[in-house]
């Protein structure tokens, strides 16, 4: 399928007619033809005619971008550079919202084209009616090929190019090789809920290599499942295992999507207790909802398409809510997809929940148990699809996922159960839990429901196994991890937060996304203006711009383990505090409270406090620094000691000072 709405050679291009031209690129358009869309092309393919007289090459009008949901005005292929162009027609300005939108263009191409990426690319800001600009020709620092955006108007636009090339020197790109290359993307979470919901497809968001094979052969496995209960009238109940950032929520985002109307006989719904990340995915979609209304020219209202974008996403509590209005009445939804279903309450917790904010006095099932309970109310058939992950559990009363095969056992013997052959594994920890799935009737394990590759770093996708060998004390190990990814993955070490801002601001390009994150126990961070006991709202931290004082841009507002946990940023500062630190016993486990902190004794408080520098640690997609601060000689809360053991175990892994 072609990835552009039109696409020649530059020579065809010169002698065809614009009403061929416009009249191909409607024809390939996805949406309403707008007069103004139609305008903006004509403007384009205008001054084209007169900037492309003299060269040969290729040109590519509304190049395709899945992974953002976009398209590229205009791609060039001339002599050895790829010319990425983004016209604002009739501005006379060059906001930092377009220079950043053709800056991730370029971006995209380089990381994710697989023809693009040895190549020299040019993005172009061409803001058609603005004054003369200033051709300023450099590399991005990353000294990858990539050229800083440069800015236009339209009677400089001729020249920008004839200086590129110039500067760049000879050489040519085959323009056949060039189409040919693999659109290989990595999307964050928020791109690929915008993706789907927009009707594409898993294999266009994603990479083809072997982890995004396995992706794919996952949803599609699950598909399966769900016919064949739909097809035998059964019900069941598949765990679907995978490493940090290995795509597990955008395997449940592709089943629920596939059916997202009520009226599909397999009406799923994705639902998550994670609250930030579901509060986040909705809100990025109604945005997007909305943004792309005014494209269209059917203007949606925000709330209106809040509203629509619930039936897709849900959070399990809201859920759970609703089937305790009719204990008799099963849900609309026969497939229910629960992500980080380790994380759901056990009995205690539930039952605690049940009678203080629900008026349940009595309740005596864990969430586990009582979400079955509600499927089970469908009189032909159900499937209920646990997404696990390990060692993700972070917070008190989290069941792990032993008390789902618990209940399934004790509960619904009628039901199947589909398991991930790498359950097994002891970060799961379910292994006494399995045993008892060897009395239960009927149970598959499959190779199919693990994903095993890290798909949030489309850079190092050993960051996962890095992180594990820091946690668990394998140091040499850990060295040898991070030798194999140094170069693709960066990660710096500092005692200075100011340092560490400087350098995330560096590194990001484009509209990469960068934050501080923290652990929640972080309590003497407040020297430092890093208080996480001050309230932050995920949504503006994740989705607003850089302009916005709220966003996580600024590095002002930080976001701890319960914000990020399911989501990703570009880069991260990691600011470690005394609560995990690192002595000649190993580990010590502290909270604070009063005036001192406190060592925690309890196994499991240890495992949620372990668990949650696992989850900051593996938020990046592309570099990371950390930042272990001084500590002070003179505050006793804060005592160098507290800070320096740490410090001295990341420098002998082999991180890189600033």
């Amino acid at each position: 399928m072609p990835r552009a709405y039109y696409s020649a050679p530059i020579s065809d291009f010169l002698h065809a007619s614009n009403e061929e031209i416009v009249g191909a690129l409607s024809l390939n358009n996805d949406f309403v033809l707008i007069q103004t869309q139609r305008d903006a092309w004509v403007a384009q393919i205008e001054i084209l005619r007169i900037v492309l007289a003299n060269h040969e090459g290729s040109i590519y009008f509304e190049y395709s971008i899945p992974r953002m949901g976009r398209r590229i005005d205009v791609v060039l292929l001339i002599g050895p550079v790829i010319f990425v162009l983004e016209f604002k027609v009739g501005e006379k300005t060059h906001t930092t919202y377009a220079f950043d939108q053709v800056f991730d263009y370029a971006l995209d191409l380089k990381n994710f084209h697989e023809s693009s990426h040895e190549q020299f690319i040019a993005p172009v800001l061409v803001a058609t009616e603005a004054g003369p600009q200033p051709l300023k020709i450099t590399f991005t620092p990353r000294n990858d090929k990539l050229l800083v955006p440069i800015k236009t108007n339209k009677e400089q636009l001729s020249d920008a190019i004839d200086e590129i090339l110039n500067y760049v020197g000879a050489g040519i790109i085959d323009a056949c090789e060039w189409n040919a290359g693999r659109y290989c993307p990595t999307p964050t979470i928020i791109e690929a809920a915008m993706a789907l919901y927009n009707n594409h497809s898993v294999a266009e968001i994603t990479r083809s290599d072997a982890g995004a094979t396995n992706l794919r052969l996952t949803s599609s496995t699950i598909s399966e499942v769900v016919n064949l209960s739909k097809e035998r009238a059964l019900k069941s109940l598949c765990f679907v295992t995978g490493v940090p950032g290995a795509g597990k929520t955008l395997v449940g985002l592709d089943v629920a999507n596939k059916h997202s109307e009520a009226k599909d006989d397999l009406y799923s719904v994705y639902l998550s207790g994670n609250g930030p990340l579901v509060t986040i995915l909705c809100e990025a979609l109604a945005r997007d909802k909305v943004s792309r209304s005014k494209n269209r020219g059917n203007r949606v209202r925000i709330g209106e398409a809040r509203s629509s974008v619930k039936a897709f996403i849900q959070n399990v509590h809201q859920f759970r809510d609703e089937c305790l209005r009719d204990i008799s009445e099963a849900p609309i939804e026969h497939v229910a997809i629960f992500d980080e279903a380790q994380r759901a309450w056990n009995m205690e917790q539930t039952s605690s929940f049940m009678k203080r904010k629900r008026n349940h006095p009595n309740f005596s099932q864990s969430e586990p148990e009582y979400l079955i309970s509600c499927m089970d109310r469908h009189k032909d058939w159900a499937v209920i699809v646990c997404l696990v992950g390990g060692g993700q559990e972070i917070n008190t009363g989290e069941a792990g996922i032993g008390e789902w095969i618990s209940s399934i056992t004790r509960s619904f013997p009628d039901w199947r159960v589909y398991v991930s052959s790498r359950l097994t594994d002891s970060e799961y920890q379910a292994g006494e839990a399995l045993e008892l799935l060897k009395t239960h009737a009927n149970v598959t394990y499959l190779d199919e429901l693990h994903l095993g590759v890290s798909m949030r770093s489309f850079r190092a996708e050993d960051v996962s196994l890095l992180v594990k060998q820091m946690l668990d004390l394998e140091v040499d190990s850990a060295k040898r991890t991070y030798e194999k990814i140094k170069d693709r993955y960066p990660i710096v070490i500092t005692r200075d937060l100011a340092k560490a801002k400087s350098w995330l601001k560096r590194h990001a390009r484009g509209s990469e996304r960068y934050g501080i994150v923290v652990s929640s126990q972080a309590d003497r961070l407040k020297p430092h203006a890093i208080d996480v006991k001050s309230p932050m709202d995920p949504v503006n931290w994740f989705l607003n711009e850089k302009d916005d004082v709220r966003s996580s841009y600024y590095l002002e507002d930080v976001a701890t383990e319960f914000h990020v946990q399911g989501l990703e940023l570009d880069w991260t500062c990691v600011t470690w505090d005394a609560d995990f630190r690192h002595t000649k016993n190993g580990w010590s486990h502290h909270s604070f409270r009063g005036t001192d902190w406190n060592r925690i004794n309890k196994d499991e408080r240890k495992q949620y406090l372990k668990n949650a520098y696992r989850v900051l640690l593996t938020r990046a997609r592309q570099g990371m620094v950390l930042v272990v601060p001084n500590g002070d000689t003179e505050d006793q809360t804060r005592t160098p000691q507290y800070y320096d053991g740490t410090y001295s175990y990341l420098r002998e892994i082999g991180f890189d000072e600033i």
